[in-house]
C-alpha cells in the first residue's frame, strides 16, 4: 500500500519542498517584475520634466531629456526581456508565469507612450509652434496627474507581498488617480479643440494628450493584473 503523505523533492543543490519552491519562484520572478516597473517609472518621471521645457522653451534641456527617456526605453525594454528570461526558467513549476508576463507587458507599454510624448514636444518646439501658457500649463497638470496613477501602481507591486487586502486597497488608488487623469484629459481636449492653434500642433498636442490617458488607462490595467498576481502571493 502506497505511503501518503510523502513529499516529492525538488531538483537542485538542496533536498526542498514543492511548496517551498514555488514560493521562492514566486519571489524571483515579483522582484524581477517589480525592477521592470521601477525603471518605467524612472522613465514616466522624465515627462513632466520634458514638458516644462516646453513651458520655458529650453529646447537644449528638452532634447537631452528626450535621449534620457529613450536611453531609459532600453532599458525598460531589457528589463522586460529579463523577467521573460526567468519566467522561462522557472518553468511549469510557477502556474501563473502568465499573470506576471501580462503585468509587465503592460507596464512596457507606458514606457513606448512616454517616448512618444517626448518625441512629439520635441517636434512642436523644433518648429517653433506657438502654444498659449495656459495649454502648457494645464498639460503639465495632465503629466503630474498621469505621473501619480504609475506612482500608486508602484506602490501596489511592493505591497503584493503583504496579503491580497493590502494590495486591492492600493489598487484602488490607482482607479482614483486615473479617474482624475480623465476628468483633466476631458477638460483639456475641449480647451485645445477651441483653440486657434496651427494644424500640425494641433494635432501633435491632441496626441500627447491621448498618451498621456493612454497611460493612465495601461496603469489602472496593470493594477488589475497586480490584484490578480496578490492572490497567488
Amino acid at each position: 500500500m502506497p505511503r501518503k503523505g510523502l513529499p516529492n523533492f525538488a531538483a537542485g543543490s538542496g533536498l526542498v519542498l514543492p511548496a517551498e519552491t514555488e514560493e521562492r519562484v514566486k519571489r524571483r520572478a515579483l522582484s524581477v517584475c517589480q525592477e521592470h516597473l521601477r525603471k518605467v517609472l524612472e522613465l514616466t518621471r522624465k515627462v513632466p520634466q520634458m514638458i516644462e521645457c516646453f513651458i520655458k522653451n529650453d529646447k537644449e534641456m528638452a532634447k537631452q531629456i528626450y535621449n534620457e527617456i529613450r536611453a531609459g526605453e532600453e532599458d525598460v525594454d531589457n528589463a522586460r526581456r529579463l523577467v521573460s528570461r526567468e519566467l522561462a526558467e522557472i518553468g511549469a513549476i510557477l502556474l501563473s508565469r502568465e499573470d506576471f508576463l501580462r503585468f509587465t507587458n503592460l507596464a512596457s507599454e507606458i514606457a513606448d507612450f512616454s517616448e512618444g510624448i517626448a518625441f512629439r514636444l520635441l517636434e512642436i518646439m523644433e518648429h517653433n509652434w506657438n502654444v498659449p501658457t495656459d495649454l502648457k500649463n494645464n498639460l503639465l497638470k495632465l503629466s503630474e496627474a498621469s505621473l501619480e496613477t504609475v506612482v500608486k501602481l508602484r506602490e501596489t507591486m511592493m505591497v503584493l507581498t503583504y496579503g491580497s487586502e493590502k494590495a486591492m486597497e492600493k489598487a484602488s488608488e490607482v482607479e482614483i488617480a486615473e479617474r482624475k487623469v480623465d476628468e483633466l484629459y476631458r477638460t483639456l481636449e475641449i480647451k485645445l479643440l477651441n483653440s486657434k492653434l496651427e494644424i500640425p500642433a494641433l494635432i501633435l498636442l491632441r496626441d500627447i494628450l491621448q498618451l498621456l490617458e493612454d497611460s493612465a488607462d495601461k496603469a489602472e490595467d496593470a493594477a488589475d493584473a497586480a490584484r490578480v498576481l496578490s492572490f497567488i502571493m
